[in-house]
């Protein structure tokens, strides 16, 4: 019995975690989800904000589609690719604003309704559309002329894989259609506006952010790093998630310890999670210096849902992410202050969680 607690000892020892986490804020949110072998982060991760964003205003929980977003989107990215001839991007990435788009554009259906699941198949996998598609638009480029034909070729590829979108249908009890059921949510796409942070353009002006996914030219308010730390504070503190757009090919970023840190490169990767370290300091030119060189770039979106502190009393946010729930926190990640600010490409709000101290400096 000796033997047996003193293992039992040992291996809680090994086990015990780095980081202990006292959550400041946790806001209302729908059930994990993982978005499988897909690139379609931005809908997860922006469809969670506003199912988010609808138990804020008190219109009970929702299960909304990220498929029918990603069906409406698609379509318009092809058009931006032809008109481009080809010299642009074609991928399954898009951003924030593009959901709001669909929203704007569409309307929102539920999951339950159209799932993007075709066949009984139980997990995403666009891997083979995505081919089929980027393959049939080249093609199209390559030709003297493109025929008429070419949009409604994208559609059947789309709801081959995708499903056909219903016209109309049953929602808890009553009959609808995408814009009736936006409508009576109070889903409203002027409510939303974007932030972003660099210096190449002018602080508290607009810009159209320059990133391959950005297909759609949306346009980011630009203010200081500190402003958008300060601004993702107030909204949480307000009520108020997140809509979070973010590099996160650093070593520091782990979803499988459920953390994301700042880490210097003389600290080995080995000893990343086993102990807490130091993080580097960061200013606006490191920003800067680290998106010029592409060192940050438009990895992945995610939902910010709270605010904690660790032992040490060190800042996180927290993040709902769309990778699934196998790790320490259920799907959830806690993500320092240092790494936000380095690495953070945008940030997608309700207007009225922007403090009146930011919004008086925004330039028309």
């Amino acid at each position: 019995f000796a033997l047996v607690a003193l293992f039992a000892l040992n291996v809680n020892a090994q086990e015990k975690p780095v980081y202990t986490f006292t959550d400041i804020v946790n806001l209302d949110k729908t059930e994990t989800k993982d978005q499988c072998r897909t690139g379609t982060c931005w809908s997860y991760a922006t469809g969670s904000f506003i199912e988010s964003e609808l138990m804020r205003m008190g219109k009970g929980e929702h299960d909304l589609s990220e498929m029918f977003n990603v069906r409406m989107t698609y379509p318009k990215k092809a058009e931006m690719y032809l008109r481009y001839q080809g010299k642009t991007q074609f991928g399954p990435g898009s951003l924030s604003h593009d959901v709001i788009n669909a929203i704007a554009n569409y309307g929102v259906v539920p999951e339950s309704v159209y799932s993007g699941l075709q066949n009984k198949e139980t997990e995403h996998d666009h891997a083979e559309m995505d081919a089929v598609l980027e393959a049939m638009l080249k093609a199209l480029t390559e030709q003297r002329t493109v025929s008429e034909y070419w949009l409604e070729a994208v559609n059947g590829v789309l709801d081959a894989y995708l499903g056909e979108v219903p016209e109309s249908f049953e929602y808890q009890g009553k009959k609808t259609n995408p814009i009736q059921l936006r409508d009576d949510l109070g889903l409203k796409a002027e409510d939303y506006v974007s932030f972003s942070s660099f210096t190449h353009h002018p602080f508290y002006e607009k810009f159209i952010l320059e990133v391959p996914d950005n297909f759609s030219n949306g346009v980011y308010y630009n203010v200081p790093m500190n402003d958008l730390v300060m601004m993702t504070e107030v909204a949480l503190k307000s009520g108020y998630t997140v809509a979070w757009d973010a590099d996160v090919s650093e070593k520091g970023f782990s979803f499988r310890n459920g953390v994301a840190v700042l880490i210097g490169d003389d600290v080995p990767r080995e000893e990343l999670f086993t102990k807490a370290h130091e993080e580097l300091e960061v200013t606006q030119e490191d920003r800067q210096k680290a998106y010029n060189s592409h060192s940050t770039t438009d990895d992945h979106l995610m939902h910010i849902v709270g605010m904690a502190k660790d032992q040490n009393g060190t800042p996180y946010f927290i993040i709902k992410n769309s990778w699934g729930s196998e790790n320490p926190y259920g799907g959830l990640q806690y993500v320092s202050y240092h790494y936000f600010l380095m690495k953070t490409v945008g940030i997608l709000l309700h207007k009225d969680a922007v403090s009146k101290a930011i919004s008086k400096n925004l330039k028309p």
